[in-house]
């Protein structure tokens, strides 16, 4: 971020407690407003931000801010309305760009009678269509526990967790990358008994290593291959849970797989019936072990428990897991959980809130440093950024291997084509990188390029 950009955002539950926490690493300034006040609280305790203790569609307590100077402005509770009313304000008040979290997706139909930009609001953040976007991605690479795409998904970073059969345990890096010629690859981090750390190339490969493999997107199966872990050919999918998010995937699902959709609401599911001819609705609850016997899941390919209770998605999904299901995906709306619930080897979780900032995240980037904090979890940000003619490795003409262990460079832009680097490659002025590291190595890196 540019030094000292103001942040203002209204509504400290997890959306907007998640966000604080991806930004709090770069120099923001950032204040947070909620009615609530242990949320104020907690994060007045956890956090060095401002904190303002109040309705954030209040004209009051919006003018406690000096809106003028504020460069982003987050409207992120749980009501659309009050995010609406907030974004306005902010912005007839002066504030720059205006991001706002929406739950109902009408406003984005074609014939809507109001539009998020009639409110002054720059992006739209829908949580619930951000994690079908997640889930959806995450069936189509079957064997990846967690999946991002850059560059216009032109470049797809998977993470695998190696199995004790997986045919790189006890190779190191740099060994694995020369057998495999025709499958370029980066390992840009690798998580590992629950630490994260970015790899050199003697690194060797351990069993239940979660790796995260950068590559172009059209190798990625190759990569997963590679790894032991070929992708399953998807086909019966299970959806549990007819919230918001299981509606959406049921719905962007229906032409592609034989979907099945479980909701134990006699009328929730009924709606659903009315909407979605295609799809099969059961009316039973998901976490009745001898309904899914009934149901054969030991012979589905996907089960995802995205009900809007997570003790549901646990249990479920374990009962899937346990029944046989090849993959099995859970949503877990309180962070917190997530590692956790990562440990307990389902085959991905994730969660809407934290889809949500990435999306947010991705938006602020902007042209010349893009720091994503997408690997919340392992501590790792991710940064596009543009060589520049005097900096420091143009000018002492430095080659590949000059660049510190600590930062991974995964991938080179150069106008439309992408590279994955090896020895051999070079960086030159204009060149757009994307590098990996740890969060307090971002400034020695920017230093070297810009």
């Amino acid at each position: 971020c540019k030094m000292g950009e103001k942040v203002a955002i209204v509504g400290a539950s997890e959306v907007g407690s998640n966000l604080v926490k991806a930004l709090n690493k770069d120099d923001y300034e950032i204040t947070v407003i909620d009615v609530n006040i242990h949320k104020c609280k907690r994060i007045n305790e956890k956090y060095d931000v401002s904190v303002i203790e109040g309705d954030g569609a209040s004209q009051r307590v919006l003018q406690q801010i000096d809106m003028e100077s504020v460069d982003y402005f987050f409207a992120l509770t749980r009501i659309d309305e009050v995010n609406l009313v907030a974004s306005r304000m902010a912005k007839k008040m002066g504030a720059n760009k205006i991001i706002s979290r929406l739950r109902n997706t009408e406003y984005n139909h074609k014939d809507a009678i109001i539009t998020p930009e009639q409110f002054g609001i720059d992006f739209v953040a829908y949580p619930e269509k951000a994690a079908q976007r997640e889930i959806k991605m995450l069936i189509s690479e079957s064997s990846t526990t967690e999946i991002e795409e850059f560059k216009d998904g032109k470049l797809t970073l998977a993470g695998i967790t190696l199995s004790s059969t997986s045919p790189l345990i006890g190779r190191t890096l740099e060994k694995v990358v020369e057998a495999n010629p025709y499958s370029p690859h980066k390992v840009v981090v690798i998580s590992r008994n629950g630490d994260s750390f970015i790899p050199h190339k003697d690194v060797k490969y351990q069993n239940n290593d979660t790796v995260f493999f950068l590559c172009k997107t059209e190798h990625a199966r190759k990569i997963q291959q590679m790894a032991g872990k070929p992708a399953i050919d998807i086909n019966s999918i299970m959806i549990l849970g007819a919230g918001k998010i299981g509606r959406l995937l049921a719905k962007s699902l229906q032409n592609d797989y034989s979907v099945r959709l479980v909701e134990k609401n006699v009328g929730k599911a009924w709606t659903v019936k009315e909407k979605l001819k295609d799809i099969l609705v059961l009316t039973e609850d998901g976490t009745n072990i001898e309904f899914l016997e009934s149901e054969n899941v030991s012979e589905l390919d996907c089960f995802i428990a995205a009900t809007e209770d997570e003790q549901t998605n646990i249990v479920s999904g374990l009962l899937a897991k346990h029944l046989g299901v090849k993959q099995v995906i859970v949503h877990i709306s309180t962070t917190d959980y997530l590692q956790a619930v990562r440990h307990i080897g389902f085959d991905a979780v994730l969660s809407k809130n934290i889809a949500a900032v990435n999306e947010v995240i991705r938006f602020m980037k902007s042209d010349m440093v893009k720091s994503i904090s997408r690997f919340e979890d392992l501590d790792t940000d991710c940064m596009e950024i543009r060589v520049k003619e005097d900096s420091k490795f143009i000018k002492k003409k430095y080659t590949m291997d000059k660049i510190p262990q600590n930062i991974a460079l995964g991938a080179i832009v150069r106008g439309d084509k992408v590279e994955i680097p090896n020895h051999h490659s070079h960086i030159y002025p204009d060149d757009e990188l994307l590098l990996f590291m740890k969060p307090e190595i971002l400034e020695s890196a920017e230093r070297l390029f810009r």
